[in-house]
């Protein structure tokens, strides 16, 4: 499952568990680009369950979607990763290293509010 809402003009959650498939990877992808296309200096609120390795036709789709979603980098300051899983978390905050411009923070999964209040200080007034 791959589940994509707007809850507010410049944030984005995505809920994502099980194994995703060719037809799933693509519409997630696309309601993702639509989505963030008027987003300016957004947060993101990731929560990843389950975890299974999506199919070798999602991975293609995603490889097909790449230039897009490094677009898409640029739209994004902050990503908040909830997961059980410690593996998911340390590659996260990997990745936050990797990808310049977008800062990455990893909680476990039940930190919830830990990863709102870190993704609203984003949001509040700078003096």
């Amino acid at each position: 499952m791959l589940t994509i809402t707007k809850p507010k003009a410049n944030r984005l959650d995505i809920e994502f568990s099980g194994q995703i498939d060719t037809d799933e990877m693509r519409q997630g992808l696309d309601d993702l680009i639509e989505k963030t296309a008027d987003v300016k200096n957004g947060v993101l609120l990731y929560r990843i369950h389950e975890v299974s390795l999506p199919t070798l036709g999602a991975l293609g789709v995603e490889m097909t979607y790449l230039p897009k979603l490094f677009g898409i980098l640029g739209k994004i300051d902050r990503c908040a990763v909830l997961s059980a899983a410690a593996w998911i978390r340390t590659a996260s905050e990997i990745e936050g290293a990797i990808f310049p411009g977008i800062d990455i923070k990893a909680f476990p999964l039940e930190a919830e509010d830990d990863a709102e209040a870190w993704l609203s200080e984003s949001l509040a007034p700078k003096a």
